[in-house]
Formats: structure tokens, sequence, C-alpha cells
């Protein structure tokens, strides 16, 4: 009965062994993965920005006018002067 205890506990260990170095080799491959996947965006974020910097049609203007408060805007809410001070919420 005394060898049956111990081969249990043994095979127990075994199986948690094998069960945790499973685990550390997946971690790994995900965190392989996540960084050569960032790598990638950020190359290819780069040569989007090279090639934009380097297009003679690029204008450094932005393409949205930014409208001045005193004129209408489509909103309602927009008709409605700044406030002149910060009230603290309740």
């Amino acid at each position: 009965m005394l060898f049956n205890t111990q081969s249990h506990w043994g095979g127990m260990g075994t199986t948690m062994v094998v069960a945790l170095l499973t685990l550390l080799a997946l971690v790994f491959a995900v965190v392989s993965y996540v960084e050569w996947s960032s790598n990638a965006a950020v190359a290819e974020f780069m040569s989007a920005i090279e090639s934009s910097a380097s297009d003679p049609n690029h204008s450094s203007d932005s393409p949205v006018r930014i409208q001045p408060h005193n004129e209408r805007t489509g909103c309602p809410k927009g008709k409605r002067s700044l406030p002149t001070q910060l009230m603290p919420l309740p």
C-alpha cells in the first residue's frame, strides 16, 4: 500500500511539471507573437509615414478647417456662449 501512495504522488508531480512546462511554452509563444506583430505594425507605420512625407502632393495643411468660436455650428448647444467660470460638481 505504501508503494502505491508514493507512485501516485510521483505521477502527480510529473503531471504538474509537464503542465507547468506546457504553460511556460504557451506564454513564451504568446509573448513572442505579440512582440513580432508589434514590430511588424511599427515597421508598417514607419513606412507609411516615410512614403507620405516623400509624396510631392502631400500638403502640410490640415484638411480639417478649424471653426472660430464666433461662428454658428450645426449643433444647437454650439450656439451657447462658453462658460466663463467653472463650477464644482455637487
